[in-house]
């Protein structure tokens, strides 16, 4: 397996929050991360590197970043994790495993993971879900616990490691269908993290962001059900 490279510029933050999201179902947890970055201007301190990620180069306003990005916020003693890139279960431990080592290396308190929950009913909830008794009394009163199931990709094998290594961690599950981006559900998990630490992040573009979205996909749907609404019947006489 190809060498995980985990490459601090600065890091101001003193035993912070780490929050991760990489892309998922619904975009759910890139969503709110890229919403964090943008919306407190969050700084850059360093980047991811792997031999085995895809080959891709992301642009932002046509300057080339690194498909994994990490930010502070010394306002909110966090440091976040955003991946612009799936990653391959190949090499999902792998980087976990760097992951988990650098936040214990910089004494994380907590470990955040963020992602999405595919559901039929869509009711833009958020689950969650922790690696121990003592950080689910923490969260319990801000999500609703997601008593069975499973965690797919690398947002379980970061729990599996943290569980594993004893460090205290949870995942904030966004319900979303999973078909579309889903800037709601992105907006409801950031709601739980403004309650749940006393933060102000505004979500209120992110809202209107769905509503745009939304209306696409309902102005879709009816072109749809026209589309495939029977013709009426003209019979034709010779």
């Amino acid at each position: 397996m190809e060498e995980t490279k985990i490459i601090i510029e600065s890091l101001d933050v003193k035993k912070p929050i780490l929050i991760t999201s990489f892309p998922g179902i619904g975009l759910v947890g890139t969503i709110a991360t890229g919403h964090f970055i943008l919306e407190l201007n969050l700084e850059l301190i360093g980047v991811i590197e792997s031999k085995a990620l895809p080959p891709i180069a992301t642009l932002y306003e046509g300057i080339v970043q690194p498909p994994i990005r990490i930010y502070q916020c010394i306002e909110r003693n966090f440091a976040l994790i955003h991946s612009d890139v799936q990653i391959h279960p190949a090499i999902a431990y792998d980087l976990s495993s760097a992951i988990i080592d650098w936040a214990i290396s910089i004494e994380a308190t907590r470990i955040i993971s963020i992602a999405g929950l595919a559901t039929f009913e869509d009711k833009k909830r958020v689950f969650g879900a922790a690696t121990s008794k003592e950080v689910l009394d923490e969260i319990k009163e801000f999500v609703e616990i997601f008593k069975m199931g499973t965690i797919s990709g690398i947002a379980g094998s970061l729990m599996n490691e943290c569980f594993a290594r004893k460090v205290p961690a949870f995942a904030l599950l966004g319900e979303t269908t999973g078909f579309n981006p889903d800037p709601r559900a992105a907006a409801e998990v950031i709601n739980v993290l403004n309650r749940m630490y006393n933060w102000d992040i505004p979500i209120e573009k992110l809202i209107k962001e769905a509503e745009l979205i939304e209306a696409q996909m309902q102005k879709l749907a009816e072109q749809t059900k026209m589309q495939e609404a029977p013709r009426e019947y003209h019979p034709m006489y010779g």
